[in-house]
Order: C-alpha cells, then sequence, then structure tokens
C-alpha cells in the first residue's frame, strides 16, 4: 500500500480523497495555485505544495509542478479527482515514466475512450449497444448529409474529442444540416484543436443513463448498478439519482453485466462509468468517462461502498473488496449539484462565503469545501457542493432532500439552491418521469 498520496485536484473532490487517505492512513499531499492558499484542501491535507498562479492552465494543469510536488514531498501515487488531468492520457504517461502510480486506467484505456469515434467502435466489438450513426470522422458535408439521410432525421452532429456539450449541434432537418456540420466542426477546432465530427440518430425523449463499472486491470469487472442524470441543463448534469426511475431489476442486471463483462474483456482497472441514452426499453452508447464521476456519491450510498478507497486499493496491486454477489442495493440515494450561480440565467457568482451551514441528521451527505468567510474563487468551475441523501425508497429520499435543502445556508453568494426547491415541487420529479429535455423546457418558463 501507499504511504502518501497526491490530490491533483482541488475543492470538494480533494476533500473526499483526503478523507480516504485518512481512513486508510495514508498520508496526503495537497497542491493548490496562489488563488487557493486558503482553501480547505489545503488546510486539511497533511502537506500542501503551492505549484502556480491562478489560472488552472499555469496550476492543476501544469504537469511539471505536480510531479516536482511528488518529487519535492515523496509521494509514490497521483489521484486525478475528475477534471482537470483525470482523462489525460499524456498525464498518465508522463505519471508513469517517473515511476509514479496513477490511481486510475491506464494511458491506453484513456485514449481509447477519449476518443469518441474510436470507444464506440470498441464498445461495439464488446457487445455494447451503440446509438445509429457513422462508423467513424465525417471529412466533408457530402458525406453527413449522406449518413444523415441513411439514418434518417434529427441527427446529431458531435466532435470526436468533444465533451461538456462543445462541438455538438443539432440538425432536426434535412435544411438545418449545413449549418449544423460547419459549426459544430468550427467548435470543436477552437475548443479542442480537433475539427473532426461524426453523426448520431437523436433521440427525441431519452433519458441519460449510467453504469458505474470497476475493474481490477487483471480481467475481473463488477458493474455498480445505473444512475438516471437526465436532469440536464446545456449537457450539464445537475440532478442525479440512483437507481434510476425507470429501470426495473432485470434490465439492470441485463446492461450491468453487459457492461461488467466489456471492461473485464479489455483489463480495465479502476473505476469507470458507461454513459448511454436510454429510449423505449433500448440502451444506446454515448461515451465512457474513464475516472471517478461527480455523482459517485449516489451509488456509495445505495451499495455501501467507499469507491476512493477502492481505486487507491486497485492500484496499490491489491484485489477489489467486493465481488458482484456483494453487491445488494438498498434504498434511494439522489444528488443535487450547489453551484455558485445567479439564476436564471446561471452566470458565474464568485465571492465571500458569509454564512455556511451544512445540512445533517440521517441519511444526508454534504461534500463540500466551503467554510464562514471563504473566498470563492472566480478562475474555476462554479460547483461548490453536493447535497446527497439516502432513503429506503425513491419518496424518502425526496422528503429528505427537501428537508435538508431547507437546513442548508450559504449566504453572501448565489446560489442554486432556489432551482432544487422548485423543481421538488413539480409533478414530473416527484414521480421521476422526466427525459433529458425536460429541465430545459421547463426553464423557459420557470420563475425563481
Amino acid at each position: 500500500m501507499f504511504d502518501k498520496i497526491l490530490i491533483a485536484n482541488r475543492g470538494e473532490i480533494a476533500l473526499r480523497v483526503i478523507r480516504a487517505c485518512r481512513e486508510m492512513g495514508i498520508a496526503s499531499v495537497a497542491v493548490h495555485s496562489t488563488a487557493d492558499d486558503d482553501a480547505m484542501h489545503v488546510r486539511m491535507a497533511d502537506e500542501s505544495v503551492c505549484i502556480g498562479p491562478a489560472p488552472g492552465t499555469h496550476s492543476y494543469l501544469s504537469v511539471p509542478g505536480i510531479i516536482s510536488a511528488c518529487d519535492i514531498t515523496g509521494a509514490q501515487a497521483i489521484h486525478p479527482g475528475y477534471g482537470f488531468l483525470s482523462e489525460n492520457a499524456n498525464f498518465v504517461q508522463i505519471v508513469e515514466d517517473h515511476e509514479l502510480t496513477f490511481i486510475g486506467p491506464s494511458a491506453e484505456h484513456i485514449r481509447i475512450m477519449g476518443d469518441k469515434i474510436t470507444a464506440k467502435e470498441t464498445m461495439k466489438k464488446l457487445g455494447v449497444p451503440c446509438v445509429p450513426g457513422s462508423e467513424g470522422g465525417v471529412p466533408d458535408f457530402a458525406a453527413a448529409k449522406s449518413v444523415a439521410e441513411e439514418i434518417g432525421f434529427p441527427v446529431i452532429v458531435k466532435a470526436t474529442a468533444g465533451g461538456g456539450g462543445r462541438g455538438m449541434k443539432l440538425a432536426r432537418t434535412a435544411s438545418e444540416l449545413e449549418s449544423a456540420f460547419r459549426t459544430a466542426r468550427a467548435e470543436a477546432k477552437s475548443a479542442f484543436g480537433n475539427d473532426e465530427v461524426y453523426i448520431e440518430k437523436y433521440l427525441t425523449t431519452p433519458r441519460h443513463i449510467e453504469i458505474q463499472v470497476f475493474g481490477d486491470g487483471k480481467g475481473g469487472a463488477v458493474h455498480l448498478g445505473e444512475r438516471d442524470c437526465s436532469l440536464q441543463r446545456r449537457h450539464q448534469k445537475v440532478f442525479e439519482e440512483a437507481p434510476g426511475p425507470a429501470i426495473d431489476a432485470e434490465t439492470r442486471a441485463r446492461i450491468g453485466k453487459t457492461c461488467a463483462d466489456a471492461i473485464a474483456a479489455i483489463g480495465y482497472s479502476g473505476a469507470g462509468t458507461i454513459e448511454f441514452l436510454y429510449e423505449d426499453g433500448e440502451f444506446y452508447f454515448i461515451e465512457m468517462n474513464t475516472r471517478l464521476q461527480v455523482e459517485h456519491p449516489v451509488t456509495e450510498g445505495i451499495f455501501g461502498v467507499d469507491l476512493v478507497r477502492e481505486q487507491i486499493r486497485v492500484a496499490a496491486g491489491l484485489p477489489m473488496s467486493f465481488t458482484q454477489d456483494d453487491l445488494e442495493l438498498r434504498g434511494h440515494a439522489i444528488e443535487v449539484r450547489i453551484n455558485a450561480e445567479k439564476l436564471p440565467n446561471f452566470s458565474p457568482s464568485p465571492g465571500r462565503i458569509s454564512q455556511y451551514h451544512a445540512p445533517g441528521g440521517l441519511g444526508v451527505r454534504m461534500d463540500s469545501a466551503l467554510y464562514d468567510g471563504y473566498r470563492i474563487p472566480p478562475y474555476y468551475d462554479s460547483l461548490i457542493g453536493k447535497l446527497i441523501v439516502h432513503g429506503r425508497d425513491r419518496p424518502e429520499a425526496l422528503a429528505r432532500l427537501g428537508r435538508a435543502l431547507g437546513e442548508l445556508i450559504v449566504d453572501g453568494v448565489d446560489t442554486t439552491i432556489p432551482l432544487f426547491h422548485a423543481l421538488l415541487q413539480e409533478p414530473a420529479i416527484q414521480s421521476g418521469d422526466y427525459s433529458i429535455h425536460w429541465l430545459e423546457d421547463w426553464l423557459e418558463t420557470a420563475t425563481f
């Protein structure tokens, strides 16, 4: 087992890893920018190293700075959290070249799944169902038109190196295709330095269902059920729950086994999430995230496992501490993402926290790096906390979420807390009858 782990991240996810390390008797090292001198992850870690100025490109994305911090502190392994360098295959290779351990999958698996076309081709070969679309990138508009006519409108044009909704454009009719194709290519070139795009069938009312998988790197793997992440704004998740309201036990076991078998076949190591669109009882693969997800706590809630602890164990060469037969789903869990944003436009709202009070009680978990007097910097993602609740069933979890939101106090900045108060009043949320388009449609007329 490792003696010391460096966390190449910030905020609540850095705290999450530090806490797991502490329970395992492992020393932790926090890295930070000059803007995060007073951040909670810096205060809680056993050691800290400043690796650069405020912009992420000069600090949290500084590979030389992170490797140097390992050299200075004697850290043997790096946990990337999510975002930043967590899915950067070149970074993983550099980590390994410096005889350090990356707590996550191999550089090869990150490369395969980081390219949307290669990922889709790989999953098809492994028996995972995929969305109808082009076999690879489409080189020009003529090829795009041919594919679209073959699979039928509406279609969506996506950047092969994309993510976060960038380089993604919808064409509902043939007349919209050329504009969507050219705009998607331009956005992809600007955002990722790669203008290659591909085309998929656009499903009209799908749910976003993701399967949590975990591999031991030696051909063994399990699945930990699904999460429904359909409530999204601009392709960004805001509300996640597990198990999914639309998925029954038989369907869960079937798609879960398909996913576990797929990652076992390639010798995948650590945590991963296979994401699908789900419509009319059918699953369609869209991508695989080769890292821990923001919403991993809802899976931990219903299965009673510590996914970060398991990541560290497997990276250290130990076997997984559970088998598929050990995993028994209990109850229902919901997570809402609390962002420092001003409604209704969701514009960033950095600033000083004048008062912070976290909710508590049975079945309530608050993952946050806030404290009274903390100043939220303007340089990073606006996520400032995740409120997670667990209940014996979905109605109890929803009631608990309402109670916990009522206890949560974040003063000094605008937040998205009012959004969740409003959502809990909606019949569609109470019943679980919603698709990936529901939230954006609702927001068009919502008032806060």
